[in-house]
């Protein structure tokens, strides 16, 4: 194991806080002195079938953990998802059925190992032993907090300011979550920014159960693709880890140039040294935006895929982007039609649109085209008989034939 001194340089950078803050370097003293790997622990809620760049920095950071000898345990919280975070949230979130959530924390074990080594990681669902709390021991971790400190929590103080609901249940989300570093005994807990409160709650229940508190260990927040919000799946912002290379390639291309550099620190394997040209080049006008960000996605479709895939993402992207063409390969349908078909219906047949009304937002913003032709009716029908080429925002395509 290396020193503590080489072990922060490596850990500490990129990170967006530390607490208490020189609980990480206290922590690797005793690991170094006893021998013993840290546990350090990450949470995810299978709210979506898929995980996404945002939630990556934090893998990242996971994998330099594990890459310096310490023990890496994932916590998937398919009963925590019962409830669902409150973090962010401005009300009560909708629950999701127990089935959805074990469909969807199935996806991320292999979704995982495009960044952690599986075989020295250990995955965990916290139903494992939520489900086995009794009443009476539910509340005697609800008796090792107070309302007035849950209600100091930003989501919470300002719901109740504005007399917006705040269900019982959802404060029982960061005391179970906090639980499952008291069963697991962590060490070290990494989230985001966001998940600072959280955090510091696992600390207190760890406190209270008669066990050394967690560093907490936070990482920045990643803006999604839009450039406003932080990258959720909620928001529908985000890249995905199992995108296709093509359409992981056209949306980081579609990231606001202001957030290229903040993208090569947090998402690419690209070193700081090198990072700090490209920031410079930027400021100083020395290169343009456009090429920084083709190195970039050029970069992360590698990490995910292959720089084969990349190169391949690439050229795919310049044809479509850049010189206008229809991509070599696209899906190919053949659809039985007697009658004409309104194009909405259609773009939801094909699961290119959600609903009616996502697909007339489509057409009006001018992201659906007809044969490269933009449509700009929201009623349009499209003939029996007819071939086309239909484009749904900048990176679907689809080859329709029609037979009657």
């Amino acid at each position: 194991m290396k020193k503590v001194s080489e072990q922060l340089k490596i850990l500490t950078e990129g990170e967006a806080e530390i607490l208490p803050v020189n609980s990480l370097k206290e922590k690797l003293i005793i690991s170094l002195k006893r021998k013993r790997p840290l546990r350090v622990k990450l949470g995810v809620d299978p709210t979506a079938p898929d995980l996404h760049l945002g939630l990556a920095v934090s893998l990242r950071k996971m994998r330099q953990f594990q890459q310096l000898g310490h023990k890496v345990i994932i916590i998937i919280g398919d009963l925590t998802a019962l409830i669902g975070d409150p973090t962010g949230r401005s009300k009560t979130r909708p629950s999701l059925s127990k089935e959805k959530i074990l469909a969807n924390a199935k996806t991320y074990i292999n979704q995982l190992s495009k960044i952690l080594n599986l075989k020295k990681t250990k995955i965990v669902f916290n139903s494992q032993w939520l489900e086995k709390l009794t009443l009476k021991e539910t509340i005697k971790l609800a008796a090792s907090y107070n309302v007035s400190r849950m209600l100091e929590r930003d989501d919470f103080k300002k719901r109740y300011r504005s007399g917006t609901e705040i269900a019982i249940h959802e404060f029982l989300y960061p005391l179970l979550q906090g639980y499952d570093s008291v069963v697991i005994k962590a060490d070290i807990e990494v989230g985001g920014t966001d998940q600072r409160f959280n955090l510091l709650v696992g600390r207190d229940i760890q406190k209270s159960c008669g066990q050394l508190p967690q560093c907490c260990f936070l990482v920045p927040l990643l803006e999604g693709i839009d450039g406003k919000e932080k990258m959720s799946k909620s928001l529908g912002n985000y890249v995905s880890l199992i995108d296709g290379p093509a359409d992981m390639f056209g949306k980081i291309m579609s990231i606001p140039d202001g957030l290229i550099i903040k993208y090569f620190r947090l998402c690419s394997d690209i070193n700081a040294k090198t990072i700090n040209v490209f920031e410079k080049d930027l400021r100083e006008k020395r290169v343009n935006p456009r090429d920084l960000k083709m190195k970039l996605a050029f970069n992360i479709v590698e990490i995910y895929h292959s720089k084969d895939k990349s190169l391949k993402a690439g050229e795919h992207f310049r044809d479509v982007f850049q010189k206008k063409q229809l991509p070599s390969k696209m899906p190919e349908y053949t659809i039985i039609q007697k009658k004409e078909i309104f194009l909405t219906q259609l773009m939801i047949k094909l699961r290119m649109a959600k609903s009616k009304s996502e697909a007339k937002r489509l057409i009006r913003q001018g992201g659906v085209k007809i044969n490269q032709k933009k449509v700009e009716n929201i009623y349009q029908k499209i003939t029996a008989k007819e071939k086309i080429v239909l484009q749904v925002g900048p990176r679907k395509f689809a080859k329709i034939i029609f037979r009657s």
